[in-house]
Parts: C-alpha cells; sequence; structure tokens
C-alpha cells in the first residue's frame, strides 16, 4: 500500500512505529495530487512548499497524547480562514484574499500536528451540491471523470476518495458533507451544530453552518472530531457540553445489540434510484443482523425541508454576502457569479417590508415543527437509518438543467441539518456503473459518540469503505 492510502488511523500507527518518515508521508500525497489533480481538479490551492516546511521543522518527532495528528496530510475546504494561505471560497470576488487568522478549526489541526497540504475546490460561497458552482472550475469524482463529486464539499469528497490527502475537512449547511461523501463513498460526519466552531469559516447559512470531516474510516471520523469539538469563545452558538473521547467510545463498544434504528418511509421518495433503495435495505439489514431492533416510522415529508431550507438559507445569505463590498478586501460585487446573485435577490425579496411574516417566518415557523417532528420520533428510536442521496452520481452538468438542483439532490439531509442533528454518511455499496452509495445515520442532538459506534460496527462487517477507485 502506498503511504497516501494509508487512514489516519493506520498513518499515526505506522509513524510511531517508524515504519516512514512524515517527510515520506506528505511527499506521498504531493505525488498523488501532482499525478491526479489536473484530472480532478480536487484542489484550488495546493500548498506543498507550506507544508514541506512544517514537515522538515517535525524532524524526526512522531505523533503523541499532545500532538495526535503531528505530520498527517490534511485537505482543507476553501471556506475556511487560513493565515497566509489564500482563501477564496471558490469565488473570483476572494480570487486574491490572504487571510491574517486561522478557522479554529484549523487552529486546533495545527495544534494537533495536522500539515495541511492544500484548499479544496467547493461550490462559490458553498452554493451547491455538484461543485460545478465553483467560480473557477468543476471538480470531477475519482469513481468516474464524467461525473459530479457532488458538493458543496465535493473537492475534499473527491480529495480523499483519491488518496490525495489521509484527512480532509468540509463543512455543512444542508447536506454539503454527507451528499459528496455519498458521491464519493468516504466517511462524512457532520457533527451537531455548535459542536464545532464556525469561527473562521466563510459564512454560508449561519444558522445551520456545521464543520466536519471526511475520512476513509469511522475510526478516523471520531479521532477528529476528538480534536474539534469543544467551547469556542470566538463562537457564541458552540456548546459548552463536555466532549467525550469519541475514540476511545468506539473502540469499548461491545456491538449494538438493542439499540433501536428507526426507518422513515417518507425518506423512500418518489425518483429514488432504485439501486441506491435496494443498497440502503441491504444496509438495514447488516444492522439486523448485528442486533440493532429495526422498525419503520413516519418524519415528515422530506419536500417541506427544502421550500423552508430555500427560503431561510437564501435570507441568511443576502446578510452574510452583504459584507463583500470589495472595500476592505477581495473584488469588488461585479465579480459575484450567477448563483450568488440569484440567491441574494432572492433572500432580499423574502427579508423585505411585506415579505417578511408572509416567508420567512413562516418558514421558521415549519423549521420549529420539523425540529419537534425529529423530538417525537426519538422518543421512540435511538437513530434513524435512510438514503443519503435519491440517486448515484450525476453526469456533468447535471446542475446547470435545474434551478433546484441542489435543494432536490439535498432533500434526505436537508430535515435534519435544519434541526441541526448530527449524522454520519457510510458507503453502503456500489451501483451497476460501479458508482458508490450512501446510508446515513442520524441521532439526537449531541449523539454522535451513537452514531460512530453504529457506524464503527458496519464498517467492521462490510468491505465497500476499503474498495478504491481506479485511477
Amino acid at each position: 500500500m502506498n503511504l497516501n492510502e494509508l487512514t489516519v488511523i493506520e498513518a499515526i500507527r505506522g509513524l510511531k512505529e517508524r515504519k516512514f518518515s512524515t517527510l515520506e508521508l506528505v511527499k506521498d500525497c504531493l505525488e498523488r495530487i501532482k499525478k491526479l489533480d489536473s484530472k480532478i481538479k480536487a484542489f484550488v490551492t495546493v500548498c506543498e512548499k507550506e507544508a514541506l516546511e512544517e514537515v522538515r521543522g517535525i524532524g524526526d518527532d512522531v505523533p503523541s497524547g499532545i500532538r495526535p495528528l503531528l505530520g498527517i496530510p490534511f485537505a482543507i475546504k476553501d471556506n475556511f480562514c487560513t493565515e497566509g494561505i489564500k482563501t477564496t471560497a471558490s469565488s473570483k470576488v476572494l480570487e486574491n484574499y490572504f487571510p491574517v487568522y486561522d478557522a479554529t478549526v484549523v487552529k486546533r489541526l495545527k495544534s494537533a500536528g495536522a500539515v495541511i497540504i492544500g484548499k479544496t475546490n467547493m461550490d462559490a460561497w458553498a452554493h451547491g451540491s455538484s461543485t460545478e458552482t465553483s467560480d473557477f472550475f468543476t471538480t470531477k469524482n475519482p469513481w468516474d471523470f464524467t461525473r459530479l463529486p457532488g458538493g458543496s464539499s465535493g473537492g475534499s469528497a473527491a480529495a480523499i476518495a483519491a488518496d490525495m490527502a489521509v484527512g480532509a475537512i468540509g463543512s455543512e449547511t444542508a447536506g454539503s458533507i454527507r451528499q459528496p461523501a455519498a458521491w464519493c463513498g468516504v466517511v462524512g460526519l457532520k457533527p451537531t451544530y455548535g459542536r464545532v466552531s464556525r469561527y473562521g469559516v466563510i459564512a454560508m447559512a449561519s444558522s445551520t453552518d456545521s464543520p466536519g470531516s471526511l475520512t476513509k474510516s469511522v475510526e478516523d471520523a471520531a479521532l477528529i472530531l476528538n480534536i474539534l469539538a469543544g467551547k469556542d469563545e470566538s463562537d457564541a452558538t458552540t456548546s459548552s457540553k463536555p466532549v467525550l473521547d469519541y475514540l476511545r467510545g468506539i473502540r469499548g463498544s461491545r456491538g449494538i445489540r438493542g439499540i433501536r434504528i428507526g426507518v422513515p418511509k417518507e425518506y423512500f421518495v418518489k425518483g429514488i434510484k432504485e439501486e441506491v433503495k435496494t443498497k440502503t435495505l441491504e444496509a438495514i439489514e447488516v444492522f439486523k443482523n448485528l442486533g440493532a431492533k429495526i422498525r419503520e416510522i413516519s418524519l415528515l415529508e422530506p419536500k417541506y425541508s427544502v421550500a423552508v431550507y430555500t427560503i431561510l438559507q437564501r435570507s441568511e445569505v443576502s446578510s452574510n454576502l452583504a459584507r463583500y463590498d470589495g472595500i476592505r478586501y477581495g473584488n469588488e460585487r461585479s465579480y459575484f457569479g450567477d448563483e450568488a446573485k440569484k440567491r441574494i435577490v432572492m433572500g432580499t425579496y423574502t427579508l423585505s417590508a411585506g415579505y417578511y411574516d408572509q416567508y420567512y417566518l413562516k418558514a421558521q415557523k415549519v423549521r420549529t415543527l420539523i425540529c419537534q417532528d425529529f423530538e417525537e420520533a426519538f422518543k421512540k428510536v435511538d437513530l434513524i437509518i435512510g438514503p443519503t442521496s435519491p440517486s448515484t452520481a450525476l453526469p456533468i452538468g447535471a446542475s446547470k438543467d435545474s434551478v433546484m438542483f441542489g435543494e432536490l439532490q439535498d432533500i434526505l439531509v436537508e430535515p435534519s441539518a435544519l434541526a441541526g442533528l448530527p449524522a454520519i454518511n457510510l458507503c453502503s455499496g456500489f451501483s451497476k456503473e460501479i458508482l458508490p452509495t450512501g446510508v446515513q445515520i442520524i441521532g439526537p442532538h449531541f449523539s454522535e459518540e451513537l452514531i460512530l459506534k453504529v457506524g464503527y460496527a458496519y464498517e467492521q462487517t462490510t468491505e465497500w469503505h476499503k474498495r478504491k477507485p481506479k485511477l
């Protein structure tokens, strides 16, 4: 196995046992990027010089309890501020912006010893579910270069699927971690809203933005959450609830026997690809064989979340993008792409006098009903399982044919995102076209340990996560 193919846990173990050096590990990832990224286009910026300088400073040190990620190469979605490293949010408005500080997520990764090897492509401002609305270029799916990787964290998902990084960071507002993870066949963990700090993340919709990880294994996701989670004085929305040792929690588990898992019939929506449905049902059988108690439940139709999210997200976008006026930093507003302009116009409209009550306030009321619907469901079950996306990766160009492309592709993840719930995507198999399918596990607020435990049990029983694209 090439070093770039290692999981985070495997890389840490190898470094501790001195089977290879941090320099060799980072060089392998950089060589992989040089070899493949001209075809995949996962990276907006490659930090080769900075990464090699960082590694040389590490010397012969190995990961320890103080710096558990020492020397581990990470790819960072390009909406996380990185001091001295260009941060664009894949928008021409910020094409030459160099932040003077690190986002809290980046700071915590660096403190743990992680090495940033690049900033990954995304839908501009995170507006989309394809990575096709980037102002720079379209990222391609490593499983099929004619297909989309999903989005908006498509660059991070593609980088992990193609083994161009050992770990990656993304952000999710309404599916932007889970959906590209499903389309690229990797693990995507979206924590509870407020579990991980948003400070230094270029805001899209502030009431749902949630930083998380894209990884090659559930173990990796647990370890990274250990490092990223926790109260941040720079972000008032972060929770002061204690951070558990998620990695120890899944390793010390005694299986999932007796855990109640609900399957919402409404999540097998009209138009869902048959292979996605089949693979989801097969995954449910795996959980059943592991001793979980499976029962059918009913939730609000996901279509209501699409309407709510469309209104609330556009409203928050119009507010958040108002700061980009080209006066203090960045280019002038004429550099905004078409997608950003459409969302600003719609958001401004829904917040304007005479329409605020009719649209925005009503959407907030329905959002409350969605939250209450989940609360009632979790009185009957411990977790909820269902397909992550209604389809496998769609062809490049698909998003340009649909005004509501993102909302339709995220229809199964938007309800839980609006409710601020934690969830994880796992690879559930492959279609006849050798495209990954995804299954998601959703839990109550701050149930990350349980979600990871169940996901880990599934991963130990199946082999789908070990399958690699032929590149």
